[in-house]
């Protein structure tokens, strides 16, 4: 505990607040990137599957950064040399994985719309206004429909 003769000759010095941000990303909400490896990762150790990952080098005013990404969804189109779109996120069980692809923009397609009906943003569904209807009536008259 310090004085009260410590405290007049020295004021109490305020802790400065880091911000956690993505240095790679320079501040930017998401960045250009071209893919340089793809490939498959396992999980830390309560789960287990293979997670699809890839390697980009992000297009950089200073250098050319490579961070690793993870790949959304079911999935995926890419090959190498496609440029891809990166956003901010951390993927808990993957070690060293700090980025995740933007779908459905660039060279990454969204995912088929029969595969998902909820958080479509995420995954770039487009909204089928067809299965929304079907599903309002069945849940309106709860019985078997007769027409189409």
């Amino acid at each position: 505990m310090t004085s009260i003769n410590e405290l007049l000759k020295t004021k109490r010095k305020e802790k400065k607040i880091k911000k956690k941000l993505n240095r790679d990303l320079e501040k930017c909400p998401q960045k250009k990137g071209i893919v340089k490896k793809i490939f498959e990762m396992t999980p830390r150790k309560p789960n287990s599957a293979l997670r699809k990952v890839v390697r980009v080098a992000l297009m950089s005013h200073s250098e050319r950064k490579n961070v690793n990404a993870y790949i959304p969804g079911m999935g995926h189109t890419l090959i190498k040399f496609s440029s891809v779109l990166l956003r901010g996120g951390n993927r808990k069980d993957l070690p060293g994985v700090k980025y995740i692809l933007v779908r459905n923009k660039l060279d990454l397609v969204g995912m088929p719309g029969k595969y998902r009906r909820q958080s479509r943003s995420r995954y770039g569904v487009k909204y089928d206004k067809t299965q929304h209807r079907k599903h309002y009536w069945d849940k309106k008259y709860k019985k078997k429909r007769y027409w189409s």
